[in-house]
């Protein structure tokens, strides 16, 4: 028997074993049986009768095992440790049978011929179609089996094909969804997509098809690959229906695009628009194309979907070649575009400004050529108008866009209408002071009409115009006209220089701020640094600017290594070098000739050594250039040893040559970049030079010198001068600290602490030097702050003694020694943060403050003591807050460390004289509540209890302060002066907690309230006759308290809403039940109210205070000259001046 008799026979129920042994072995590559292949061979007759025995099979073998009982197949059997699901045998026969048939009817498909009778082989195709629901997820074979089937019925286009095309078409779909690489998926997609065709988008069960289909427009993977855009631009034409829901949906999505992924939504828009016809062309132009439009009119600018629509828009602009485009964009805008270009709304004006000169022209191609150019001439009317509309932004949009429709149109636009549009914006927009915006513009955007060269010869006659515009006030506007004549430059429009001269370039590089002395330094980078030329002319050029500006010439040099190699600007420090070094040489000679010409150039008869000015910039240029590339130095250490030793055999002659103070500070500035052994001389006399300074030296005399030790390494000498100065300064009794060390000062001089302390502060606030210095911590640095510890006993003799005493240094220089000691602790404790040890020292300081310097805080008289003393100690407490605030203010405070600062700030406040040191208090206050401002509150936050503490501390302030008021007005309105300032700051900080925490808002804005209630009810209790019934209309003439505190409280928004909600909590708890107090929120409510704001606050706390004056209408019925019912008709009369405005 051959094979193909033994497989037409396996076909039946009986012999089913054979026949999942024939498609084992077609499925084995190594067996030479091929399904195909006996199919090929089979006879016609033999087909049908193979295809009739397939049908009869697959039935028999549902009639056996019925898809519905499926689910009952999967047995689960449940072991104490897993769960596991196994397949029942009679599945997975079924499945095999199943699997087999698919593979046997796909086979088929490939083979049939004309004339084929194939009917069976459609049942059988339809009988795999209809279990694929009932299919396990675990049979992935046989799914794909029935997939290839159906797609394979759908592709040779046989009777029936339609389900099982559909069949295949979703399946497609569903997984170019899903995967993750779906591109081969969507190729099939795309070939299997006239599927569509033959589906009813109206019915029911295409609803879930339709759902899928949407998603595709959502699906990267569809949108960028060539096959799923066809698909989507085919789905336009699938129903005219489906058009609305595809555009509806990529609108949502518009805002979670990326902008290269919308080009592509661009592409199928156009590409659909193309392919359309009747009314799936008028639904596209309708219902998308004129709706992206009217949103790109109409939206806001800042509108995430504004700028994809417009890109969507800009598509077609810039494809107007295509037939028939030109004409729908001009049907199209033609009902939408001129009247947003008139509408009331500024940026509605603007929008639709950008759409039109970005399509310009907009006509119909089908006109005749004179209406066509009236049509035109009517648009460059409208742009003319456009450029003179009084909105800043329409006259900026519609710059941008004339720019752009003459550098796209320049050779189809008449020369005149042409120089109407450039003479509007060189000479009028270019200057138009109503808006720098605007000014600009105009110079961006003539930067675009350069890109047509055509435009150069009419520019150049223009741009002249422009030459103010370097000076402009707006920065922005500077660093536009410098990019324009950059552009000038590089397309070689216009000399630059005739735009605007080189003189004005320089002089506003002496001045301007480092964006706008970038751009100049790269338009003049050829004409002061010509790479392509020797090293000779760099110098030259170098000497020429400095003589032409020589701030200027700093900022050139300053970003001249932007623009070229590190390389180049080594060479131009040695050729400067070489020049001097000419110049000496030339000065040697005494105006004889010189015998060598190595070094002689034209520079020689124009430069001269006693051109101090010349020489010193020189010498600035040198340090600015080295500096400038010193990282890149470092990197390159063959250079830098070569540079090094040729500065260092000449530096000696410089100093001796060079002897005014302009080329000393250059000097000591190019000797810190040098190794001190190469300034041998130098180095060794800097030390000498510090010591022999006076006290009260300006800074710029000794700066260098120090900046040179601490690049050197020598930060310690320095140190150890300080400390022995500041020792040595010290009483005898105190002077011991640095008897042990070994280092001291060797010449027998007067110590000299106010220098001393005058380097410090220097070293600790110059950055590099400050990095220099610190380390040093375990050396000289250590004893030094021990040294300014000690000067606290200074200031101890001169608290305890109201007469001068010899031997004990001055006041001012304790004072400095005391507010040192804090700021080097506080940089210690940066730079060594890992303990407590430098918050413990400044801990001590307060300690030692509360314990010896508080007393001291009392009237003059007391104890003997002078004013002296007493200012004296208020200074030292006042010095110690301010440490505090700083080291809180920079993060660097521990909790503990605010809790010991708030200690000392009550304590300072019980003191007899502690209301004198209250701004610095708030100070410390503000501080301490911002930094407890927590984005997330911690579990164990001590946060509440600190600003408990605060709020007591304010509490306490306020009391002190109103009873200064009290007792010595004069002094408390001086008092109050200072203060108010830090008050403002402290309740700004706490507005801040409202968010975070209201308690400790509620309690501070609750004693304001008070304080300010309690002075106005003090005045009207005082009023001893009706006339002094008076209701206040500014902040002045309310008690002085009150009035302060309100102007703080007015000054911002913020803090007045606080105050009144605090205010009406207060009056509506009925706390205030008095008529004065009632009154007195009148009063304050009255002055509050003149700032025509808060109305509806306002008006909620005027509801409260008329329900409680109800109570106290008895009054009336007492004489008219009764005090109290005089303040009564007074407070009625407020009242409803304040809520009949706000009803």
């Amino acid at each position: 028997m051959s094979k193909r008799e033994a497989f037409l026979n396996s076909l039946c129920r009986e012999n089913v074993k054979e026949f999942l042994t024939f498609i084992k072995v077609h499925k084995d590559k190594a067996e030479p049986f091929d399904l195909e292949e006996v199919l090929q061979e089979l006879q016609k007759g033999q087909r049908e009768e193979l295809w009739a025995k397939l049908v009869t099979l697959l039935h028999d073998q549902l009639a056996a095992f019925p898809p519905e009982s499926w689910d009952a197949g999967l047995e689960e059997d449940k072991d104490e440790n897993d769960m596991e699901v196994e397949v029942s045998a009679d599945l997975m026969h079924t499945v095999s049978v199943f699997e087999g048939g698919a593979l046997v009817v796909t086979c088929s498909v490939h083979i049939i011929e004309d004339g084929d009778i194939y009917d069976a082989l459609l049942e059988c195709a339809n009988i795999l179609n209809d279990i694929l629901p009932y299919l396990p997820a675990s049979e992935m074979p046989l799914r794909q089996a029935v997939h290839s089937l159906c797609e394979a019925w759908w592709m040779k286009g046989l009777l029936g094909k339609e389900e099982l095309g559909r069949t295949a078409f979703l399946v497609c779909l569903e997984k170019t969804l899903i995967l993750k690489k779906p591109r081969a998926e969507i190729r099939r997609l795309w070939a299997l997509h006239d599927v569509l065709l033959t589906v009813d988008f109206t019915s029911e069960a295409s609803k879930e098809l339709i759902d899928m289909l949407l998603q595709c427009f959502l699906s990267v993977n569809h949108i960028r690959t060539d096959e799923g855009k066809r698909l989507m631009v085919f789905l336009f034409s699938w129903n005219v229906n489906f058009i609305q829901m595809i555009h509806g949906t990529i609108k949502n999505q518009l805002p979670y695009f990326a902008n290269s992924l919308v080009d592509h939504i661009a592409e199928v828009y156009c590409r659909a628009w193309k392919k359309s016809t009747g009314d799936h062309l008028e639904r596209i132009e309708s219902a998308c194309i004129q709706d992206l439009m009217q949103h790109a009119v109409l939206l806001h600018r800042t509108s995430p979907v504004h700028t994809k629509v417009r890109q969507i828009l800009s598509y077609f602009h810039k494809r107007k070649s295509l037939q028939g485009l030109d004409e729908m964009l001009y049907r199209l805008y033609k009902p939408i575009l001129w009247r947003a270009l008139s509408a009331a709304n500024a940026e509605v004006r603007a929008n639709a400004t950008l759409l039109f000169t970005e399509a310009f022209p907009i006509h119909d191609p089908s006109q005749s050529s004179e209406k066509m150019d009236q049509t035109i001439q009517k648009q460059f009317n409208a742009l003319m108008l456009l450029l003179e509309d009084p909105q800043p932004l329409v006259r900026s949009t519609a710059t941008l866009g004339v720019c752009k429709v003459l550098a796209k149109c320049w050779e189809l636009i008449p020369s005149t209408i042409i120089a109407d549009f450039l003479k509007k914006l060189v000479l009028e927009l270019a200057n138009d002071t109503s808006s720098p915006d605007v000014r600009c513009s105009v110079f961006k955007c003539l930067a675009i009409v350069l890109d047509n060269a055509f435009s150069h010869l009419l520019l150049e006659q223009l741009l002249p115009a422009l030459k103010n515009s370097l000076h402009d006030t707006s920065e922005k506007v500077r660093v536009a006209f410098l990019d324009l004549l950059l552009k000038i430059k590089a397309v070689r429009a216009a000399k630059f220089w005739k735009v605007s001269s080189m003189e004005h370039l320089l002089a506003r590089l002496a001045v301007d701020s480092q964006p706008v002395s970038k751009r100049i330094v790269n338009l003049l980078f050829n004409s002061f640094f010509p790479v392509n030329q020797s090293e000779q002319v760099w110098c030259e050029r170098c000497v020429t600017l400095i003589q032409m500006n020589p701030k200027a010439a700093r900022r050139f040099y300053q970003f001249a290594h932007i623009y070229t190699a590190p390389t180049n600007i080594v060479k131009l420090i040695l050729s400067i070098r070489r020049c001097l070094n000419a110049c000496i040489h030339t000065e040697n000679l005494n105006e004889t000739n010189s015998s060598n010409k190595e070094n002689t150039t034209i520079l020689e008869d124009v430069l001269s050594v006693k051109d101090t000015a010349t020489m010193a910039s020189l010498l600035e240029v040198v340090v600015i250039l080295w500096r400038s590339i010193r990282k890149a130095l470092e990197l390159n250490k063959d250079v830098l040893q070569y540079t090094t030793a040729k500065f260092g055999s000449v530096m000696s002659k410089y100093f001796s040559m060079f002897q005014d103070e302009r080329c000393t500070v250059p000097l000591i500035q190019l000797a810190s970049l040098l190794p001190s052994a190469s300034v041998p001389t130098f180095s060794c006399s800097v030390l000498s030079r510090l010591k022999r300074l006076e006290a009260g030296t300006q800074q710029s005399q000794y700066s260098q010198m120090m900046e040179c030790l601490c690049s050197w390494g020598q930060a310690g000498h320095l140190l150890e001068l300080i400390t022995d100065w500041l020792s040595e300064a010290l009483p005898t009794t105190t002077g011991k600290g640095g008897a042990g060390r070994k280092v001291r000062i060797e010449e027998t001089a007067e110590a000299k602490p106010d220098l001393g302390l005058d380097y410090l502060e220097y070293l600790i606030s110059c950055s590099t030097t400050r990095e220099c210095v610190l380390p040093l911590w375990q050396g000289q640095l250590k004893q030094l702050h021990k040294v300014l510890g000690a000067w606290k006993s200074v200031l101890y003799s001169h608290l305890s003694c109201s007469e001068a005493q010899a031997g004990v240094p001055g006041v001012e220089t304790a004072l400095r020694a005391f507010g040192l000691h804090a700021r080097l602790s506080t940089h210690l404790h940066y730079r060594f943060s890992e303990g407590r040890d430098f918050l413990v020292s400044v801990e001590n300081m307060a300690a030692w403050v509360a314990e010896r310097v508080l007393p001291f805080l009392v009237s003059p008289g007391e104890r003997g003591l002078t004013q002296q003393q007493q200012d004296l100690s208020r200074q030292v407490v006042e010095n110690l807050l301010t440490a505090c605030r700083d080291l809180i203010r920079v993060g660097l405070a521990d909790e503990e460390f605010k809790g010991q600062v708030l200690q000392l700030c009550s304590v300072i406040l019980v003191s007899e004289k502690g209301f004198l040191c209250v701004p610095a208090l708030l100070s410390v206050l503000t501080e301490v509540s911002e930094s407890q401002v927590p984005e997330v509150r911690a579990q164990e936050d001590q946060t509440p209890v600190i600003l408990s503490v605060v709020t007591n501390i304010f509490q306490k302030i306020l009391e002190v302060m109103a009873r200064r008021l009290r007792k010595e007005p004069e002094e408390g309105r001086e008092l109050w002066r200072l203060a108010v300032p830090p008050l403002g700051h402290f309740l700004e900080i706490v507005q801040a907690w409202a968010g975070v925490d209201s308690n400790p808002q509620t309690e501070v804005f609750s004693t304001v309230c008070a304080a300010t209630l309690a002075a106005t009810r003090h005045s009207l209790q005082k009023i001893s006759h009706p006339q002094e019934v008076m209701t206040p209309v500014t902040v002045e003439e309310l008690p002085t308290l009150a009035s302060i505190l309100l102007d703080v409280l007015l000054k911002s928004p913020t803090l007045t809403r606080a105050f009144l909600a605090e205010l009406h909590s207060t009056v509506h708890s009925g706390v205030i039940d008095s008529l004065t107090g009632l009154a007195a929120v009148l009063h304050i409510l009255t002055v509050i109210r003149q700032t025509g704001k808060f109305k509806a606050e306002m008006k909620t706390t005027a509801v409260s205070i008329q329900q409680q004056l109800q109570k106290h209408c008895v009054i009336t019925a007492e004489d008219e000259g009764h005090i109290q019912r005089v303040i009564y008709e007074s407070a009625i009369n407020t009242l409803n001046e304040i809520l009949v405005p706000c009803a």
